[in-house]
């Protein structure tokens, strides 16, 4: 299973260093860098490990989301003239939401393929 063109028509291997380079996390194509002490804890599971680095991508993609919208209330009310922001931002929140359609996509995948599995 490999993404090779987002819904967006952007390469996977770009959107990876896209969210790489504004903080979100990638590890062989899962979602986030689940670290082996994370995965050893004696209650925890690598699931778990694994399923909260997601969460916090998600969190982290939301909060790029909440920054454009700020951004882009503050340049209509004309609270500000910096379009350097305005672009960043949304720039940010672009890849940052990029990357978790392709996670997604990826895993939804995954499951059907599991589910097709013959027993």
């Amino acid at each position: 299973m490999d993404i090779s063109i987002t819904p967006a028509g952007m390469g996977a291997e770009s959107v990876v260093q896209n969210a790489k380079s504004i903080g979100l996390n990638s590890s062989y194509g899962m979602v986030g860098r689940v670290k082996a002490e994370d995965s050893l804890s004696a209650d925890g599971t690598m699931f778990e490990a694994l399923l909260n680095t997601a969460i916090s991508n998600i969190n982290t993609t939301n909060s790029y989301l909440s920054d454009a919208e700020n951004e882009k209330i503050k340049f209509a009310l004309g609270e500000t003239e910096n379009t350097h922001d305005l672009t960043i931002a949304m720039q940010k929140a672009s890849t940052a939401l990029q990357y978790t359609v392709a996670i997604r996509d990826r895993l939804l995948e995954a499951y059907k393929e599991i589910m097709n599995m013959q027993i």
